[in-house]
Protein backbone atom coordinates (compact mmCIF):
# COMPACT_ATOMS: atom_id res chain seq x y z
CA UNK A 1 0.00 0.00 0.00
CA UNK A 2 3.19 2.36 0.47
CA UNK A 3 4.51 2.17 -3.01
CA UNK A 4 1.11 2.72 -4.47
CA UNK A 5 0.29 5.73 -2.12
CA UNK A 6 3.31 7.02 -3.11
CA UNK A 7 1.90 7.03 -7.13
CA UNK A 8 -1.31 8.09 -6.11
CA UNK A 9 -2.95 5.12 -7.57
CA UNK A 10 -4.03 4.53 -4.43
CA UNK A 11 -6.22 7.53 -3.36
CA UNK A 12 -6.40 9.01 -6.77
CA UNK A 13 -9.05 5.84 -7.25
CA UNK A 14 -10.72 5.90 -4.08
CA UNK A 15 -8.83 2.39 -3.30
CA UNK A 16 -11.32 0.86 -5.70
CA UNK A 17 -12.13 -2.78 -6.79
CA UNK A 18 -11.01 -2.99 -10.41
CA UNK A 19 -11.93 -5.45 -12.78
CA UNK A 20 -9.26 -7.48 -14.36
CA UNK A 21 -9.82 -10.61 -17.23
CA UNK A 22 -8.58 -13.69 -17.97
CA UNK A 23 -5.27 -14.25 -20.62
CA UNK A 24 -6.72 -16.78 -23.39
CA UNK A 25 -4.88 -20.04 -23.15
CA UNK A 26 -3.10 -19.68 -20.06
CA UNK A 27 -5.90 -21.74 -18.01
CA UNK A 28 -4.20 -24.88 -16.78
CA UNK A 29 -3.52 -27.15 -14.09
CA UNK A 30 -0.64 -26.99 -11.59
CA UNK A 31 0.77 -30.43 -11.42
CA UNK A 32 3.28 -29.94 -8.94
CA UNK A 33 0.34 -29.75 -6.22
CA UNK A 34 -1.00 -32.65 -4.90
CA UNK A 35 -4.44 -31.50 -4.45
CA UNK A 36 -6.21 -30.82 -7.79
CA UNK A 37 -5.25 -27.28 -8.69
CA UNK A 38 -5.61 -24.82 -11.83
CA UNK A 39 -4.24 -21.16 -12.42
CA UNK A 40 -4.91 -18.89 -15.05
CA UNK A 41 -3.18 -15.15 -15.96
CA UNK A 42 -5.19 -12.07 -15.64
CA UNK A 43 -4.71 -8.93 -17.05
CA UNK A 44 -6.00 -5.73 -15.85
CA UNK A 45 -9.31 -3.96 -18.17
CA UNK A 46 -7.07 -1.82 -20.25
CA UNK A 47 -9.29 1.67 -20.18
CA UNK A 48 -11.05 0.98 -16.12
CA UNK A 49 -9.83 2.19 -13.17
CA UNK A 50 -5.61 1.96 -12.46
CA UNK A 51 -4.74 0.96 -15.95
CA UNK A 52 -6.61 3.71 -17.94
CA UNK A 53 -4.24 5.12 -20.40
CA UNK A 54 -1.73 2.54 -20.06
CA UNK A 55 -1.55 2.69 -16.02
CA UNK A 56 0.78 0.11 -13.99
CA UNK A 57 0.10 -2.97 -16.06
CA UNK A 58 3.42 -4.76 -17.44
CA UNK A 59 2.02 -7.33 -19.63
CA UNK A 60 -0.56 -3.76 -21.15
CA UNK A 61 2.91 -2.02 -21.70
CA UNK A 62 4.27 -4.20 -23.47
CA UNK A 63 0.94 -5.47 -25.40
CA UNK A 64 0.73 -1.68 -26.86
CA UNK A 65 4.45 -1.68 -28.18
CA UNK A 66 3.95 -4.68 -29.71
CA UNK A 67 1.07 -3.11 -31.29
CA UNK A 68 3.23 -0.14 -32.33
CA UNK A 69 5.22 -2.63 -34.49
CA UNK A 70 2.81 -4.32 -35.98
CA UNK A 71 1.41 -1.33 -37.27
CA UNK A 72 4.50 -0.48 -39.26
CA UNK A 73 4.15 -4.28 -40.37
CA UNK A 74 6.79 -5.88 -37.81
CA UNK A 75 6.06 -9.18 -36.24
CA UNK A 76 8.00 -9.51 -33.44
CA UNK A 77 9.24 -13.41 -32.95
CA UNK A 78 10.70 -13.68 -29.44
CA UNK A 79 12.22 -15.97 -27.29
CA UNK A 80 13.33 -16.36 -23.41
CA UNK A 81 16.08 -18.40 -21.64
CA UNK A 82 16.24 -18.05 -17.85
CA UNK A 83 18.73 -18.73 -15.54
CA UNK A 84 18.43 -19.94 -11.92
CA UNK A 85 20.37 -21.29 -9.13
CA UNK A 86 18.75 -24.58 -7.27
CA UNK A 87 19.32 -24.56 -3.56
CA UNK A 88 18.25 -26.92 -0.41
CA UNK A 89 15.30 -25.79 0.79
CA UNK A 90 16.33 -26.54 4.29
CA UNK A 91 19.03 -23.78 4.30
CA UNK A 92 16.60 -20.75 3.01
CA UNK A 93 17.42 -19.32 6.68
CA UNK A 94 21.01 -19.29 6.24
CA UNK A 95 23.14 -16.70 4.61
CA UNK A 96 23.25 -17.37 1.65
CA UNK A 97 21.66 -20.56 1.44
CA UNK A 98 23.36 -23.48 0.18
CA UNK A 99 23.43 -24.55 -3.85
CA UNK A 100 22.69 -28.11 -4.67
CA UNK A 101 25.87 -29.34 -6.48
CA UNK A 102 25.12 -32.62 -7.56
CA UNK A 103 28.58 -33.57 -8.39
CA UNK A 104 30.81 -33.25 -5.58
CA UNK A 105 32.35 -30.03 -4.29
CA UNK A 106 32.99 -28.28 -7.71
CA UNK A 107 30.79 -27.25 -10.70
CA UNK A 108 31.26 -27.83 -14.41
CA UNK A 109 29.89 -25.65 -17.10
CA UNK A 110 27.86 -27.44 -19.48
CA UNK A 111 28.02 -30.88 -17.66
CA UNK A 112 25.97 -33.41 -18.77
CA UNK A 113 26.93 -35.13 -16.08
CA UNK A 114 25.81 -32.60 -13.56
CA UNK A 115 22.25 -32.51 -15.70
CA UNK A 116 21.77 -36.09 -15.28
CA UNK A 117 22.26 -35.78 -11.61
CA UNK A 118 19.44 -33.96 -11.59
CA UNK A 119 17.24 -36.41 -13.45
CA UNK A 120 14.62 -36.43 -10.59
CA UNK A 121 14.04 -32.49 -10.83
CA UNK A 122 14.20 -32.07 -14.72
CA UNK A 123 12.07 -35.71 -15.44
CA UNK A 124 9.21 -33.83 -13.66
CA UNK A 125 9.61 -30.17 -15.17
CA UNK A 126 9.64 -30.94 -18.31
CA UNK A 127 6.48 -33.38 -17.73
CA UNK A 128 4.47 -30.33 -15.90
CA UNK A 129 6.10 -28.21 -19.21
CA UNK A 130 3.87 -30.51 -21.28
CA UNK A 131 1.11 -30.69 -18.75
CA UNK A 132 0.74 -26.64 -19.33
CA UNK A 133 1.90 -26.27 -22.85
CA UNK A 134 4.91 -24.76 -22.32
CA UNK A 135 7.84 -25.26 -25.05
CA UNK A 136 10.78 -25.91 -22.68
CA UNK A 137 13.75 -26.78 -24.40
CA UNK A 138 17.58 -27.82 -24.55
CA UNK A 139 18.58 -27.62 -20.58
CA UNK A 140 22.51 -26.71 -19.34
CA UNK A 141 24.06 -26.29 -16.26
CA UNK A 142 25.68 -23.13 -16.08
CA UNK A 143 28.87 -21.71 -14.62
CA UNK A 144 27.74 -21.38 -10.85
CA UNK A 145 27.12 -24.60 -8.73
CA UNK A 146 23.43 -25.33 -8.85
CA UNK A 147 23.20 -22.79 -12.00
CA UNK A 148 20.76 -24.24 -14.45
CA UNK A 149 19.81 -22.45 -17.49
CA UNK A 150 16.63 -24.17 -19.63
CA UNK A 151 15.16 -22.30 -23.22
CA UNK A 152 11.79 -21.66 -23.71
CA UNK A 153 11.22 -22.10 -27.89
CA UNK A 154 11.00 -19.00 -29.64
CA UNK A 155 7.26 -17.96 -30.56
CA UNK A 156 6.04 -15.98 -33.36
CA UNK A 157 3.12 -14.40 -31.00
CA UNK A 158 5.77 -12.24 -28.97
CA UNK A 159 3.34 -12.05 -26.13
CA UNK A 160 2.60 -15.59 -25.72
CA UNK A 161 6.33 -16.37 -25.17
CA UNK A 162 6.43 -13.48 -22.55
CA UNK A 163 3.27 -15.02 -20.72
CA UNK A 164 5.51 -18.71 -21.26
CA UNK A 165 7.82 -17.20 -19.24
CA UNK A 166 5.63 -15.91 -16.44
CA UNK A 167 4.48 -18.98 -16.33
CA UNK A 168 7.12 -21.01 -16.30
CA UNK A 169 8.82 -19.46 -13.60
CA UNK A 170 6.31 -20.50 -11.10
CA UNK A 171 6.39 -24.10 -12.34
CA UNK A 172 10.17 -24.31 -11.87
CA UNK A 173 9.79 -23.08 -8.61
CA UNK A 174 6.86 -25.25 -7.93
CA UNK A 175 8.68 -28.23 -8.98
CA UNK A 176 11.59 -27.37 -7.15
CA UNK A 177 9.56 -26.87 -4.03
CA UNK A 178 8.32 -30.31 -4.63
CA UNK A 179 11.47 -32.11 -4.35
CA UNK A 180 12.54 -30.28 -0.86
CA UNK A 181 14.25 -27.60 -3.24
CA UNK A 182 14.45 -24.10 -3.63
CA UNK A 183 14.71 -22.13 -7.23
CA UNK A 184 15.98 -18.72 -7.10
CA UNK A 185 15.76 -16.22 -10.08
CA UNK A 186 17.66 -13.61 -7.98
CA UNK A 187 19.96 -11.59 -10.18
CA UNK A 188 23.12 -12.25 -7.78
CA UNK A 189 22.56 -14.53 -5.12
CA UNK A 190 26.34 -15.22 -4.50
CA UNK A 191 28.95 -13.23 -4.30
CA UNK A 192 31.88 -15.61 -5.17
CA UNK A 193 29.59 -16.96 -8.40
CA UNK A 194 28.03 -16.14 -11.36
CA UNK A 195 24.90 -13.95 -11.53
CA UNK A 196 22.04 -15.00 -13.43
CA UNK A 197 20.36 -13.59 -16.65
CA UNK A 198 17.43 -13.20 -18.63
CA UNK A 199 18.49 -13.46 -22.20
CA UNK A 200 15.69 -12.37 -24.74
CA UNK A 201 15.98 -13.14 -28.29
CA UNK A 202 14.33 -11.45 -30.89
CA UNK A 203 13.72 -11.18 -34.80
CA UNK A 204 11.36 -9.28 -36.64
CA UNK A 205 8.63 -10.55 -39.61
CA UNK A 206 7.52 -8.84 -42.29
CA UNK A 207 4.04 -8.91 -43.80
CA UNK A 208 4.82 -12.64 -45.72
CA UNK A 209 6.60 -14.15 -42.59
CA UNK A 210 10.18 -13.68 -44.06
CA UNK A 211 12.56 -12.55 -41.27
CA UNK A 212 13.78 -9.28 -41.97
CA UNK A 213 17.10 -9.42 -40.14
CA UNK A 214 17.69 -12.96 -42.18
CA UNK A 215 21.39 -12.30 -44.36
CA UNK A 216 24.06 -14.58 -45.23
CA UNK A 217 26.50 -11.64 -43.35
CA UNK A 218 26.64 -12.47 -39.65
CA UNK A 219 26.13 -8.75 -39.25
CA UNK A 220 22.49 -8.91 -40.78
CA UNK A 221 20.66 -6.51 -42.86
CA UNK A 222 20.35 -2.69 -42.37
CA UNK A 223 16.77 -3.48 -40.34
CA UNK A 224 18.89 -5.46 -37.82
CA UNK A 225 21.63 -3.08 -37.18
CA UNK A 226 18.76 -0.57 -37.25
CA UNK A 227 16.81 -2.40 -34.15
CA UNK A 228 20.31 -2.88 -32.72
CA UNK A 229 21.03 0.67 -32.44
CA UNK A 230 17.82 2.03 -31.19
CA UNK A 231 18.51 -1.19 -28.53
CA UNK A 232 21.77 -0.05 -27.72
CA UNK A 233 20.81 3.63 -27.64
CA UNK A 234 18.01 3.47 -25.23
CA UNK A 235 19.43 0.55 -23.02
CA UNK A 236 20.55 3.61 -20.31
CA UNK A 237 17.27 4.78 -20.00
CA UNK A 238 15.12 1.72 -19.78
CA UNK A 239 17.69 -0.03 -17.69
CA UNK A 240 15.30 0.09 -14.72
CA UNK A 241 13.51 -2.18 -16.06
CA UNK A 242 16.29 -4.56 -16.83
CA UNK A 243 17.48 -4.41 -13.31
CA UNK A 244 14.74 -3.62 -11.24
CA UNK A 245 16.67 -4.00 -7.93
CA UNK A 246 18.80 -3.31 -5.78
CA UNK A 247 20.43 -7.26 -5.91
CA UNK A 248 20.34 -6.60 -9.59
CA UNK A 249 23.35 -4.32 -10.19
CA UNK A 250 25.85 -6.83 -7.93
CA UNK A 251 25.73 -8.60 -11.42
CA UNK A 252 27.47 -6.05 -13.42
CA UNK A 253 31.05 -6.15 -13.25
CA UNK A 254 33.58 -7.07 -16.17
CA UNK A 255 34.45 -10.77 -16.96
CA UNK A 256 31.55 -12.26 -15.79
CA UNK A 257 28.92 -12.47 -18.86
CA UNK A 258 26.78 -9.74 -17.74
CA UNK A 259 27.63 -6.64 -19.72
CA UNK A 260 28.29 -3.30 -18.51
CA UNK A 261 28.10 -1.39 -21.60
CA UNK A 262 25.27 -1.15 -24.25
CA UNK A 263 27.76 -2.74 -26.90
CA UNK A 264 26.87 -5.59 -30.01
CA UNK A 265 28.85 -8.03 -32.02
CA UNK A 266 28.36 -11.35 -33.96
CA UNK A 267 29.01 -14.44 -31.63
CA UNK A 268 30.44 -12.54 -28.68
CA UNK A 269 28.86 -12.97 -25.66
CA UNK A 270 30.85 -9.93 -23.85
CA UNK A 271 28.17 -7.96 -25.60
CA UNK A 272 24.99 -6.78 -24.44
CA UNK A 273 23.34 -7.44 -28.03
CA UNK A 274 24.88 -10.13 -29.46
CA UNK A 275 24.14 -11.51 -33.11
CA UNK A 276 24.45 -15.67 -33.36
CA UNK A 277 25.64 -17.11 -35.57
CA UNK A 278 23.90 -19.80 -37.58
CA UNK A 279 21.87 -19.84 -41.20
CA UNK A 280 20.55 -17.03 -42.75
CA UNK A 281 16.91 -17.55 -41.72
CA UNK A 282 17.48 -17.59 -38.54
CA UNK A 283 19.30 -14.23 -37.69
CA UNK A 284 18.14 -12.42 -34.62
CA UNK A 285 19.28 -10.28 -31.89
CA UNK A 286 20.34 -12.09 -28.42
CA UNK A 287 19.54 -9.44 -25.59
CA UNK A 288 21.54 -9.87 -22.63
CA UNK A 289 21.70 -7.16 -19.66
CA UNK A 290 18.40 -8.32 -18.45
CA UNK A 291 18.23 -10.31 -14.98
CA UNK A 292 16.54 -13.20 -14.34
CA UNK A 293 14.61 -11.09 -11.43
CA UNK A 294 13.44 -9.12 -13.84
CA UNK A 295 9.86 -8.97 -14.84
CA UNK A 296 9.96 -10.46 -18.42
CA UNK A 297 6.75 -7.79 -20.21
CA UNK A 298 8.76 -5.07 -18.77
CA UNK A 299 11.95 -6.49 -19.87
CA UNK A 300 10.48 -7.11 -23.26
CA UNK A 301 8.98 -3.77 -23.43
CA UNK A 302 12.09 -1.58 -23.07
CA UNK A 303 13.70 -4.16 -26.24
CA UNK A 304 10.91 -4.00 -28.29
CA UNK A 305 10.51 -0.18 -27.74
CA UNK A 306 13.94 0.34 -28.49
CA UNK A 307 14.15 -1.52 -31.51
CA UNK A 308 11.15 0.20 -32.47
CA UNK A 309 12.92 3.61 -32.32
CA UNK A 310 16.17 2.40 -34.13
CA UNK A 311 14.03 1.37 -37.11
CA UNK A 312 11.76 4.62 -36.76
CA UNK A 313 14.95 6.64 -36.94
CA UNK A 314 17.47 4.57 -39.21
CA UNK A 315 19.90 4.36 -36.32
CA UNK A 316 23.48 3.21 -36.84
CA UNK A 317 25.06 1.05 -34.32
CA UNK A 318 28.75 1.61 -35.24
CA UNK A 319 30.68 -1.34 -36.14
CA UNK A 320 30.37 -4.12 -34.03
CA UNK A 321 32.96 -4.86 -31.43
CA UNK A 322 35.62 -7.87 -31.76
CA UNK A 323 37.15 -9.43 -29.32
CA UNK A 324 36.55 -8.49 -25.44
CA UNK A 325 33.56 -6.04 -25.13
CA UNK A 326 34.65 -5.06 -21.64
CA UNK A 327 37.68 -3.29 -22.95
CA UNK A 328 34.87 -0.62 -25.05
CA UNK A 329 35.21 2.92 -24.72
CA UNK A 330 31.32 2.97 -25.07
CA UNK A 331 29.83 5.15 -21.50
CA UNK A 332 28.43 2.05 -19.75
CA UNK A 333 25.14 1.35 -18.26
CA UNK A 334 23.88 2.71 -14.49
CA UNK A 335 25.40 0.53 -12.37
CA UNK A 336 23.72 2.46 -9.22
CA UNK A 337 19.67 1.24 -8.44
CA UNK A 338 18.63 4.45 -7.64
CA UNK A 339 20.65 6.70 -10.89
CA UNK A 340 18.70 3.54 -13.81
CA UNK A 341 15.33 4.49 -10.90
CA UNK A 342 15.63 8.68 -12.36
CA UNK A 343 17.54 8.13 -15.45
CA UNK A 344 14.41 6.26 -16.62
CA UNK A 345 11.89 8.52 -14.89
CA UNK A 346 13.45 11.86 -16.88
CA UNK A 347 13.50 9.69 -20.05
CA UNK A 348 11.61 11.50 -23.16
CA UNK A 349 11.86 8.20 -24.85
CA UNK A 350 10.36 5.92 -21.82
CA UNK A 351 7.30 8.40 -21.53
CA UNK A 352 6.89 8.15 -25.39
CA UNK A 353 6.50 4.48 -25.43
CA UNK A 354 5.11 3.76 -22.00
CA UNK A 355 3.16 6.85 -21.22
CA UNK A 356 3.62 9.57 -18.45
CA UNK A 357 1.23 7.38 -15.76
CA UNK A 358 3.31 4.54 -16.56
CA UNK A 359 6.65 5.96 -15.51
CA UNK A 360 5.19 7.92 -12.68
CA UNK A 361 3.74 4.72 -10.95
CA UNK A 362 6.79 2.69 -12.01
CA UNK A 363 9.13 5.21 -10.46
CA UNK A 364 7.21 6.29 -7.53
CA UNK A 365 7.15 2.34 -6.56
CA UNK A 366 10.74 2.11 -7.25
CA UNK A 367 12.06 5.13 -5.36
CA UNK A 368 9.94 3.72 -2.08
CA UNK A 369 11.27 0.66 -2.74
CA UNK A 370 14.80 2.21 -2.79
CA UNK A 371 13.97 4.21 0.58
CA UNK A 372 12.90 1.01 2.35
CA UNK A 373 16.38 -0.83 1.39
CA UNK A 374 18.34 1.74 2.40
CA UNK A 375 16.53 2.33 5.61
CA UNK A 376 17.72 -0.80 6.90
CA UNK A 377 21.02 -1.83 8.80
CA UNK A 378 22.41 -4.53 8.07
CA UNK A 379 24.57 -7.34 9.32
CA UNK A 380 27.54 -5.82 6.93
CA UNK A 381 26.94 -2.07 8.56
CA UNK A 382 27.65 -3.86 12.17
CA UNK A 383 30.68 -5.65 10.26
CA UNK A 384 32.26 -2.60 8.90
CA UNK A 385 31.09 0.26 11.38
CA UNK A 386 30.34 -0.82 14.78
CA UNK A 387 33.72 -0.68 16.14
CA UNK A 388 35.63 0.88 12.80
CA UNK A 389 34.33 4.51 13.64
Amino acid sequence: MQNLGASSLLWEVGDMDCLVYPVAGTLVRCPWLNAPTAQVLVMLAPEQGPARGGGGSPRLAVARIIDKLQADNYQPVMAVELEFYLMDGTSVSEQPPRPVIPRGKHTHVYSIEEVEALEYFFDDLYRFCDVQGLPAETAISEFGPGQLEITLIHRTDALRALDEAIMYRRLVKGVAAKHGLLACFMAKPFAAYAGSGMHLHLSLLDEQDNNVFAAEEPTGTPLLRHAIAGMGKTAADAMALFAPHANSYRRFCANSYAPVTPTWGVNNRTVSLRVPTGPAASRHIEHRIAGADANAYLAAAGILAGAHHGLKYHLDPGPPVTGDGYTSTVPSLPQQWLQAIEQCAASPFMREYFGDRFIEIYSAVKRTEHRRYMSEITAQDYDWYLQMV
